[in-house]
């Protein structure tokens, strides 16, 4: 039993569940709420010249969709497995602590893929009239696909820490909102401590993809916030050695 195995595992149980589907409808709806908005927005007031500002304002608006919908998938990840009592049987698997992270996390990681996926509909459309410019509409799902790593990443860590999933789902979005959020109130602090909050918050590093830049510090900034997530996570499970578990 390995890594793809609890990943099988996982897929099997997403889709058995009709969280998964829910979450999915959930952001395609929202997704062609703003895509359908936005398009007769820039038809009626705008023009037909699609190519950057659609997708700027279609991206900017599904930037919470990740934020409030994700820790719906990743609240059961693992506080349902305490709660079943179902963990201990992983933890006496032959299987390491990082196969299961890593199981989990891509399993989830790849249902948000295919909500991704599910939205290309609307580009192709686009595509069939317009045109579309490839290179910013590209940043924008590769902004949004980092942003969403990262939330599923940081959903992981907080369901490893409870058995309740409400719970899990609830301080995640907290979590989420709050790194959102880190640097909208400019007046709080000074210049230095403001620049450090820039850096480390969700919303500035996002912004740069849905304005058509890829900027490697941003992308380095979520790669490293997934990994940092996935460590903690990791230190959380490896805390019941700790406690005197196995």
């Amino acid at each position: 039993m390995n890594m793809l195995s609890i990943l099988k595992k996982e897929l099997r149980s997403h889709f058995s569940s009709l969280i998964a589907y829910v979450v999915i409808a959930m952001f395609l709806v929202v997704a062609g709420y703003s895509f359908y908005t936005y398009l007769v927005m820039f038809l009626t007031f705008v023009g037909s010249d699609l190519k950057l500002g659609l997708w700027q304002y279609t991206f900017h608006y599904l930037r919470f969709a990740p934020l409030t919908l994700i820790p719906l998938l990743t609240m059961r990840l693992f506080a349902e497995e305490k709660k079943m009592g179902t963990i201990e049987l992983l933890f006496t698997a032959p299987l390491r602590d990082i196969d299961i992270i890593l199981g989990k996390y891509t399993a989830c990681l790849l249902v948000y893929m295919l909500m991704l996926a599910l939205t290309l509909l609307y580009p192709a459309l686009i595509a069939l009239y317009f045109g579309v410019e490839v290179g910013p509409l590209f940043a924008c799902y590769l902004g949004l696909f980092l942003l969403g790593a990262a939330c599923i990443a940081c959903g992981t860590f907080v369901s490893s820490l409870t058995e309740n999933q409400i719970v899990a789902s609830i301080v995640t979005i907290a979590v989420l909102l709050t790194l959102w959020n880190l640097d909208w109130n400019e007046g709080i602090a000074g210049q230095q401590t403001i620049a450090v909050l820039h850096q480390i918050s969700l919303s500035e590093h996002f912004l740069n993809f849905i304005r058509g830049v890829i900027d490697t510090d941003s992308v380095m900034y979520y790669v490293s916030l997934v990994f940092f997530f996935l460590f903690l996570t990791r230190c959380s499970l490896a805390a019941r050695t700790w406690r005197g578990l196995k």
